[in-house]
């Protein structure tokens, strides 16, 4: 065992783990960070991806003892319900997600490129994001998001907090075009 010292979304952590350990299970095991996700263990799905430093990485490559001394931000310290990133934002509002599984990983990734570039093409958002797999949305809405919160970030725009977004409601149901609605009994009736 030994003792490892990082500092994860701004406060000291320390913790005794097998120098084998990976990151991506002393956030979530050790320290209850459970936004990360594990995806594939094989670092292929950028699930997991953290920063480290402000740079991303995918703590399924990096053990816990290589992050001692450095900045780990994870999903949870990159906004909060009273003041969500930028990021966090845009993917609610451009419908970035759909299962939600990839999304931390694919914001803290979206993140750090716009640390890097600012105002990135369509190309360089796709570029930047290409270790990150979403096999829900096809990414359209993914670049829209990205676009948009980098437009958020240079204009600083103030954060919103997550009881001033509409909640997404259901679509009201229409009746048939008749006017009347088939009830269960008539379309029994019209099999037999």
């Amino acid at each position: 065992m030994q003792q490892i010292e990082l500092t994860v979304n701004g406060k000291r952590a320390s913790f005794m783990a097998e120098p084998r350990l990976l990151l991506v299970h002393a956030l979530r095991d050790y320290l209850g960070l459970t936004g990360t996700h594990v995806g594939c263990d094989t670092s292929s799905c950028g699930a997991c991806t953290v920063l480290i430093d402000g740079v991303s990485a995918k703590s399924c490559t990096v053990f816990a003892v290589q992050a001692a001394g450095h900045d780990v931000t994870t999903i949870e310290g990159i906004g909060n319900a009273d003041a969500l990133h930028p990021m966090q934002d845009a993917f609610w509002e451009k419908h970035g997600l759909q299962c939600g599984y990839c999304t931390p990983g694919m914001i803290v990734s979206a993140v750090d490129l716009l640390q890097r570039n600012p105002n990135p093409s369509d190309a360089e958002i796709r570029a930047g994001l290409e270790g990150n797999v979403c096999r829900c949305t096809g990414y359209e809405n993914i670049v829209k998001a990205v676009r948009t919160a980098a437009a958020a970030l240079r204009e600083n725009r103030p954060r919103r907090a997550v009881r001033d977004i509409e909640p997404l409601t259901p679509p009201v149901e229409e009746p048939p075009p008749s006017g009347e609605a088939i009830i269960p009994e008539q379309l029994q009736e019209t099999k037999a």
